[in-house]
Order: C-alpha cells, then sequence, then structure tokens
C-alpha cells in the first residue's frame, strides 16, 4: 500500500485542462457509482467556474493527485464571506482509494484552511457517501443540516458538515 501512495505527487497549482478533467471525472464516477444524472456534472462545472473567477492563491489552493501524468484525485478550498472556506469536489479514483490519501489531503487542506486564519470551514455531500463522513468526522467536521434534494438527478439528502478552526 505505502508503495502506492508513494507514487501519488500532489501539486498546487492549475494547469490547462485540470478544472475540465475534474467536471468530467466527477460526472462519471458518480454517474456510475452513484447514478447521479448530468445535473451533478453541470452543478461541478458551474461551482468550478465560480471558484476560479474568484481565485486567489493567499485565499484559494487545489491539491492534485497525479500518478504519472494521470490525475488520480482533487480537492479545493474556496474562500466564502465572513471568514470561511468551503471544501469542495473532493474525488479519488477507485484504484487509489484506501491507500490513505484521503487522510493526508484533509490534513493539508486544514493546515492550510488554518495558515490562512479562516474561522471555520465547511462542505456539502449527500447521504449516500457514509466512507466520506467518515473522514470528515475523523477531523472534527459535524453534521449541521439536512435537506432532501432531486438536484443530482435522482432523490437524495444533502448534508452540510461545519469545522471550527
Amino acid at each position: 500500500m505505502d508503495h502506492k501512495l508513494n507514487e501519488i505527487s500532489i501539486r498546487t497549482d492549475i494547469r490547462p485542462g485540470d478544472l475540465g478533467y475534474v467536471m468530467y471525472r466527477h460526472g462519471k464516477l458518480y454517474g456510475e457509482e452513484n447514478n447521479y444524472g448530468v445535473a451533478f456534472e453541470t452543478y461541478v462545472g458551474s461551482g468550478l467556474y465560480e471558484f476560479y473567477k474568484n481565485y486567489n492563491p493567499e485565499l484559494d489552493r487545489v491539491w492534485i493527485c497525479e500518478q504519472g501524468d494521470k490525475i488520480v484525485g482533487f480537492l479545493l478550498l474556496m474562500h466564502r464571506e465572513n471568514n470561511r472556506a468551503q471544501l469542495r469536489y473532493f474525488y479519488f479514483e477507485p484504484e487509489c482509494r484506501g491507500l490513505g490519501l484521503g487522510n493526508k489531503l484533509m490534513q493539508l487542506f486544514i493546515d492550510f484552511a488554518k495558515a490562512c486564519e479562516y474561522n471555520a470551514v465547511y462542505l456539502w455531500t449527500t447521504d449516500e457517501l457514509p466512507t466520506a463522513h467518515h473522514l470528515y468526522k475523523k477531523f472534527g467536521f459535524k453534521l449541521t443540516e439536512e435537506r432532501p434534494s432531486n438536484h443530482f438527478g435522482k432523490s437524495l439528502v444533502e448534508q452540510r458538515y461545519d469545522l471550527i478552526l
């Protein structure tokens, strides 16, 4: 396992093609694994556009995991109002799950948020991702809100998790 993790590098610069690829992989993976529709992919695209339009390298960050020249994971921190930040678009390719990469990215995310002196961070997810919930709770996030949704082409429950820093 450690050998596989050592083959994955993490960069924080955004290069041409990165955001489009992340949108594409979210659409494909969540479509195949959770039966999310095209509406989810366009939601991701809209959020990535918002992120880059307001991108400030002092306040925002991407963590792009690569194995060779292939993106195998992604996470971003997006600045928000009231000295808060949002965690968005966290995903790993199936073959890169269970290696400890999620823990590594969560620690990098929290360290960057603290270095930026954010008061709190939050994220939105769905009730269908128990492995992700476990990771968020492990790092101190608390479930603070739930709401029924049909935004991703199916009925589910959207969930908000918050962490006070």
